[in-house]
């Protein structure tokens, strides 16, 4: 019974941050987050009580998918370097796959400051996650200390390179095409970051075998997201 009531809450969860990315926060009724998960809106109040709450549960679950992937990369062995290059190529790749994610950041641009909790806001748990990484880096050594550089300067940079990469995906841009300008993009970004002569240590390219989905797929019906479509073209060798 409880297993049943997780899958119909992630069925709620998938369909709702299908209808805040489409139609946006404010536009996404709960009739509409209903259809889409083939329930009804007696089922949906029963899971959660309003549409902040359903919101709050979708930043939540895209917060834990960035996090269990930063984890997931550091148990692995890849150097805090690394795993920045790898977690920009991972949000490249499930902005397309995945509507938690792509919800995330439209549920925190009609937000604004007003999240109704800073523990679901997803732009600082981006923030935190790469102050994180720069950390262990620069404990480890691997940043530059041949100019003084303020903290917040590789942090902002980063932070900012997150939101283009958000932007460019939704400029109908294909995925194989920004996987492979976010390759590009960290050849600059290197140079920046680490010692002269070190920026050969790190593959600007996404991992030639992506990581497992983190969120299984959805049980039950749910409404296809345009954002797919037709942009989601299949990596090629060189790009996967």
């Amino acid at each position: 019974m409880q297993a049943r009531s997780e899958q119909t809450r992630h069925r709620l969860m998938r369909a709702g941050a299908e209808m805040f990315h489409q139609n946006g926060y404010a536009k996404a009724t709960l009739e509409q987050i209903a259809t889409a998960a083939g329930m009804t809106k007696g089922a949906l109040y029963f899971h959660f009580a309003s549409k902040d709450r359903l919101a709050a549960a979708v930043n939540e679950r895209g917060r834990a998918m960035l996090r269990e992937f930063v984890e997931e990369q550091l148990r692995g062995g890849a150097s805090p370097v690394q795993a920045l290059v790898d977690l920009t190529h991972w949000l490249a790749r499930t902005l397309y796959e995945d509507p938690v994610i792509r919800a995330g950041f439209r549920i925190a641009a009609e937000w604004g400051g007003d999240q109704p909790s800073s523990s679901t806001d997803v732009g600082a748990a981006w923030i935190h996650e790469i102050r994180r990484l720069l950390a262990r880096a620069r404990e480890d050594g691997e940043l530059r200390t041949d100019r003084a550089t303020d903290p917040e300067g590789p942090e902002t940079l980063l932070a900012a390179t997150v939101c283009g990469i958000e932007a460019l995906s939704g400029t109908g841009m294909s995925c194989s095409e920004l996987r492979r300008r976010v390759g590009a993009l960290w050849e600059p970004l290197l140079s920046a970051l680490v010692p002269p002569g070190d920026e050969t240590r790190y593959r600007t390219g996404p991992p030639r075998v992506d990581p497992p989905r983190i969120d299984p797929p959805p049980v039950g019906p749910s409404s296809p997201s345009p954002h797919v479509s037709a942009s989601l073209e299949p990596s090629s060798p060189t790009a996967a």
